[in-house]
């Protein structure tokens, strides 16, 4: 089951912020069709969140025909989105893993991690681009 995490420091919405979490876990390969999202009371307890914003994400989720609630049981993944092979997926979160490990090694923490991660994205789709 996917376990929500909010970046408040993103000045994304919170709601989309669900979104994008269960987008990346179609796309990776850890939720899969018939699988049951938390329900909108455990994100409640979790992230200390209104109720509303869970709906809000899941009615989205269901517009675009990825999940399905099922009254008095619960909502789940009806449909997965393309993704990549999970031996290529595999393969890259080994090596970022290692990265991370050398970079923590280094003595650099989160926002230094993410930082670097962001600039090089922004930097080379940039590059790709023009």
């Amino acid at each position: 089951m996917i376990e929500f995490q909010l970046d408040a420091g993103s000045g994304v919405a919170t709601y989309l912020q669900l979104v994008q979490q269960i987008h990346q876990a179609l796309q990776l390969g850890l939720l899969e069709p018939g699988d049951q999202l938390p329900t909108a009371q455990k994100v409640v307890a979790k992230l200390a969140i209104n109720p509303n914003t869970v709906l809000k994400a899941y009615r989205d989720l269901e517009r675009e025909g990825l999940v399905q609630p099922r009254p008095g049981v619960g909502t789940f993944v009806v449909r997965s989105l393309p993704g990549t092979d999970p031996a290529t997926l595999n393969r890259f979160l080994a090596t970022l893993t290692d990265w991370l490990n050398s970079a923590r090694a280094a003595g650099l923490g989160p926002a230094d991690i993410e930082a670097i991660y962001r600039t090089t994205i922004r930097n080379y789709f940039a590059e790709a681009v023009a």
